[in-house]
């Protein structure tokens, strides 16, 4: 028997140092300052649930990636793919307590045993908004809304929004007669842009025939400014209420100043078949190679599943930011801000007797909103500057020696290799802030 086992770690999973967790953290804090100035709030479900929960309305290739199992009580149980079945089990359990409209964000780790690559990974973080109870215009433009003022502020640059409605790409597909193909068609639509024109009009044929086939991938070709595309896709599949809705959700767009980050784009249509109205998917403008760092839509059929009351059904429109393919994008960007440590100031150890005194001194620059280490362990002063650097620490406070709470202090700024003697701690507090 092995003396030690191979420490290893599998394939599609991660650890994180901390520089890379810090920015992680930063990323998500920021993201959720924009969330609850929005008025959402949070909410968690178990990572664990039965598989019968999670597979209700999935199947096909979410079947074939979700880790699932039998636990020890011989339950059929599974590890989440996405926050959204999820919180339509959320909210069947819970509707009594909430006050619809009910507006939620939710950022946690799901699981999909697909192919890892660049920003995609088998262990991930989503991160999930969503207005349930609402099926106006309004609620699908907030969610665009948030997209259009949060994307560009958390990536340091321009993001363009794609979207589509799925009820106008069902009204064309009953025009050609094949709207009980949809999800297959919906599922091949949806990987044009990573198989290429060829192999799924090939795809295509299979399920709507050659003829509809072209039809078909014209009609997701068509291009223009926004109101030339609705145009053109309304001809092609009559005019309808959901074409209407886009045009309300246009002069929204227009009306609070967001309408040149949003693309009306008819090849938009997001594979998971619980979507019913509009969809959409964001792209870095510098970057869009590296996919769709948020997508969503509305789906107002999904919460069906877990309730028996249909008469009262909910209506939904969500987003998922992809917060591991944007951190990937931006690390490509080199606008990802990375950081050793929290700790804007470390206090030397002069003397390991005086450790309750040096806690009790970083409490005075904690309480002013200055983040301070303690170094624990006394050593010489040379040793500590050196440890501070590799820690990313910019200052160091040297404490006096005889009186370490109420003397003196020395302020050393290790980036220029100068001190300051003699000063007091407003003195210290004022250069750190």
């Amino acid at each position: 028997m092995a003396d030690f086992i191979e420490p290893k770690i599998l394939k599609g999973f991660r650890d994180f140092l901390p520089p890379a967790e810090i920015a992680r953290k930063n990323l998500v804090e920021k993201i959720e300052r924009f969330f609850r100035s929005y008025g959402f709030v949070p909410i968690d479900t178990p990572a664990l649930e039965y598989a019968e929960i999670l597979l209700g309305k999935g199947g096909g290739e979410t079947e074939k990636q979700i880790y699932r199992f039998r636990d020890n009580g011989d339950r059929d149980v599974a590890l989440r793919f996405d926050l959204t079945v999820p919180f339509a089990r959320f909210l069947a359990e819970h509707r009594a307590d909430l006050c619809f409209p009910f507006k939620r964000y939710h950022i946690a780790k799901v699981w999909r045993g697909e192919n890892s690559q660049r920003g995609r990974y088998r262990e991930f973080t989503q991160c999930d908004m969503d207005i349930v109870g609402s099926d106006s215009a309004a609620s699908d433009f907030e969610i665009l809304h948030i997209m259009a003022s949060t994307l560009p502020a958390i990536a340091g640059g321009d993001v363009i929004i794609r979207i589509n409605h799925r009820g106008l790409f069902n009204r064309f597909l009953s025009r050609l007669g094949v709207l009980d193909s949809s999800v297959n068609i919906l599922r091949s639509v949806d990987k044009l842009a990573k198989i290429g024109r060829d192999e799924t009009l090939a795809l295509l044929s299979e399920f709507a025939g050659e003829n509809n086939a072209k039809e078909i991938l014209d009609y997701i070709g068509i291009s223009g400014d926004f109101n030339q595309t609705l145009v053109a896709m309304t001809a092609a599949a009559g005019p309808c209420a959901e074409s209407e809705r886009l045009g309300l959700i246009y002069e929204f767009m227009v009306d609070a100043g967001i309408s040149s980050a949003v693309v009306l784009d008819p090849s938009i249509t997001r594979g998971l078949d619980y979507y019913t109205g509009i969809v959409f998917e964001s792209f870095l403008a510098e970057m869009p190679g590296i996919g769709s760092i948020c997508s969503g839509g509305r789906y107002d059929n999904l919460l069906g599943l877990y309730s028996a009351d249909k008469k009262n059904a909910l209506t939904g429109v969500g987003t998922s930011i992809g917060i591991d393919r944007l951190i990937a994008g931006l690390e490509a960007l080199g606008r990802l801000q990375t950081a050793p440590s929290y700790a804007q100031a470390a206090i030397a150890c002069v003397a390991e007797s005086s450790g309750g005194a040096y806690q009790a001194l970083a409490r005075k620059f904690r309480d002013q909103g200055i983040p301070c280490e303690v170094f624990l362990e006394e050593d010489k002063l040379s040793k500590q500057f050196q440890m501070a650097e590799k820690k990313g620490l910019r200052w160091f406070i040297i404490p006096d020696a005889a009186n370490p709470l109420g003397g003196k202090l020395t302020l050393r700024d290790l980036s220029k290799r100068e001190s300051r003697e003699g000063l007091t701690l407003e003195e210290v507090s004022a250069v750190l802030k």
